[in-house]
């Protein structure tokens, strides 16, 4: 382990601490701030000469300085030799056009993708894609870890019975089948239509939800109106309580006022992306991937397989 090494950026550092303390190392040393004109300047205060380095910083809001400092930060230890850099990227901004849905659209995951490999990234290692497809828009070795056991292990603790899992739209099938296996719970699927980016509406119901303990998943909530209106159509087909397990917190625009007076139970997300110290709410609780990524970035380090991770047999 001496020649690892753990950087952060402003976006998260918080998450790259507790990182770091978990693979028993300090976060090193680096200046990360703005010129007079809002220029990053970034200056790496340690030697990183043959040392493998991981660059902790998630792309979230404000997503362009965030991830400006984050390619800002990959080319000056590319350019200080160091011998393999990896950028931690607990959350992959940029994600929701990864596609051409509509004409003269661009596809910002591919974009971005590209940014990261031209600055010099050797290994990206991320969490919970909006698509799984983004992972092939990298021509570097990427591993993508998900939540579902850190969601699944606060869930066990509660001892449901009767419970359903709750897929936000067809797309989102594949994940809540994953929390629905390890909770050997009921699956159902909210048909919905959108309107508009930022509203939709509930078309039908698909699964048997009447007198259940609903947990809706999904992997990430901006302004809240999917997941709000989600919750509204299943209270209204008799579901007992409502809770919501999604990994990535934007949370932008009047999302917490949003959940607060929503029925939701509890919304839990992550700290891939760090809540805000002014949000004062019951209702949203955060579980930490800390050592999920530190288990990660360890093996990383050491060339040992990551697949295992996906078990939580394996993450103890």
């Amino acid at each position: 382990m001496d020649k690892m090494m753990v950087f952060s950026g402003n976006a998260n550092p918080k998450l790259a601490k507790d990182i770091a303390a978990k693979l028993k190392i300090k976060v090193s040393s680096a200046l990360v701030t703005y010129f007079s004109e809002g220029e990053i300047r970034v200056k790496i205060n340690e030697n990183v000469r043959g040392r493998d380095v991981f660059v902790v910083q998630p792309t979230c809001p404000p997503s362009n300085d965030n991830l400006m400092e984050l390619l800002i930060m990959i080319d000056a230890l590319k350019r200080a030799s160091a011998s393999r850099i990896t950028a931690v990227i607990p959350y992959y901004g940029y994600a929701r056009q990864d596609r051409k849905d509509q004409p003269r659209v661009p596809i910002t995951a591919k974009l971005v993708a590209n940014l990261l490999t031209v600055s010099g990234a050797n290994r990206i290692l991320t969490m919970d894609l909006h698509a799984g497809q983004i992972q092939g828009f990298f021509d570097i070795p990427l591993d993508h870890l998900f939540a579902v056991n850190v969601f699944v292990e606060y869930f066990n603790k509660k001892k449901f019975k009767n419970v359903v899992v709750v897929s936000p739209d067809v797309g989102g099938i594949k994940m809540a089948r994953a929390y629905a296996k390890r909770m050997k719970a009921g699956l159902a699927i909210l048909d919905k239509r959108r309107s508009s980016p930022e509203s939709i509406e509930i078309m039908h119901l698909l699964g048997d939800v009447e007198g259940k303990t609903a947990i809706m998943v999904d992997d990430l909530i901006a302004t809240g109106g999917s997941l709000i209106e989600g919750a509204n159509a299943l209270h209204k087909h008799g579901v007992k309580e409502i809770y919501a397990a999604i990994s990535h917190g934007v949370l932008s625009g009047d999302a917490i006022k949003g959940i607060e007076k929503s029925c939701l139970k509890e919304l839990l997300i992550t700290d891939t992306i760090p809540l805000p110290s002014a949000v004062k709410t019951k209702k949203i609780k955060v579980l930490s991937v800390a050592e999920l990524l530190a288990e990660a970035m360890k093996r990383i380090h050491m060339e040992q397989s990551v697949s295992c991770l996906f078990d939580q047999e394996d993450i103890k």
